[in-house]
């Protein structure tokens, strides 16, 4: 595969699994003492990889739990935020300016704050109660931030006795490196073609449902404008009909993410829609990814992270492309701002 590293990639991966196995016995003891619910809080992309996790306790827990903005959460405070809450602060880097400001901000309200960093000896790690750190980088992290958020979810309604079959679905967990890596071997032969296709137009409306969305949000924002700077439009196919539909003409290039969760359905409709009213139409479906050894249950859990670890096949050529590396940047982490 192109420009890939295959021992760190599975590395990284095993080592999402291995914290969210460790913060699982973090979470019960919290529930236990009282905690009544659970705040995801960062800053940029970061926060978006937490959108899967907060849907499904929005689906199938009453356990409060919402994803708060970081500078938002400082500048106009938040109603759950207390002494009761869980704060799970996720960040690659461990020392975004605004995450770290959070952070007191949430120990001085009584929270138990939780951070999750790629970067070891990092500011958000060092004034954590409890720090996790898997050394990620950009190109594989959405991957283990789908996983940690999502067992962190899990690990709240274990604790509940809202499901009983955490300890399977950990299990079944432990295979999830190699079918994130068997799927990037499936898709890296449409890897190119996606890819001249995103470069050689000029704006793109890219759509998603549930965790579909989640991808379709980050990989627009994160990775196309602010890595490739590409003019994007990302779209919640439940906010499809509702104005975006406008948009489409021939010539107007649409990226579809398709998952196998509940909101597939949204997907389907939109897409037959689109067929109809552009002629520069990708779609991406999980479910045309083959037996990658995973449980239904599982494999519908993690289709944002497997929609993401295709996508990083997409931008492994976008860059070579482009000629336009994913790592620079004008203005991000370049200036003070």
């Amino acid at each position: 595969m192109l420009n890939f590293d295959e021992a760190k990639f599975l590395a990284n991966q095993r080592g999402a699994v291995a914290c969210a196995e460790e913060l699982h016995p973090v979470i019960e003891d919290l529930v236990s003492r009282g905690s009544d619910n659970l705040l995801f809080v960062a800053s940029g992309g970061a926060g978006i990889l937490m959108w899967p996790a907060v849907a499904l306790m929005t689906t199938r827990s009453n356990f409060p739990t919402r994803v708060e903005h970081a500078a938002e959460l400082v500048a106009a405070g938040s109603g759950l935020l207390s002494e009761r809450s869980i704060v799970v602060m996720p960040s690659r880097s461990g020392d975004t300016p605004e995450t770290v400001e959070a952070l007191q901000y949430c120990r001085n309200a009584g929270a138990t704050v939780i951070t999750l960093t790629g970067t070891p000896d990092s500011p958000l790690g060092a004034q954590a109660d409890h720090n996790f750190t898997n050394p990620v980088a950009d190109d594989n992290s959405s991957e283990s931030y789908y996983i940690q958020s999502i067992f962190t979810a899990l690990s709240v309604m274990s604790a509940r006795g809202q499901i009983d079959n955490y300890d399977e679905l950990l299990a079944a967990a432990r295979g999830l490196p190699e079918a994130l890596l068997k799927a990037k071997e499936g898709f890296e032969p449409r890897a190119h073609e996606v890819a001249a296709r995103i470069a050689e137009a000029p704006f793109h409306m890219i759509l998603g449902a549930g965790g579909g969305w989640a991808e379709a949000m980050y990989y627009g924002m994160c990775i196309l404008e602010e890595m490739q700077w590409i003019l994007t439009r990302p779209v919640n196919a439940a906010d499809f009909f509702h104005g975006p539909l406008e948009l489409l003409e021939p010539g107007v290039n649409c990226l579809l993410l398709k998952d196998e969760g509940d909101l597939r359905p949204l997907m389907e409709r939109v897409d037959a829609f689109v067929q109809g009213h552009t002629d520069r139409i990708t779609t991406i479906d999980t479910a045309e990814m083959g037996s990658l050894d995973l449980p239904d249950e599982l494999r519908a859990l993690m289709g944002p992270a497997l929609l993401a670890t295709v996508l990083e096949r997409v931008s492994a050529h976008l860059e070579v492309l482009r000629d336009h590396p994913l790592t620079t940047r004008r203005y991000y982490r370049a200036m003070s701002y």
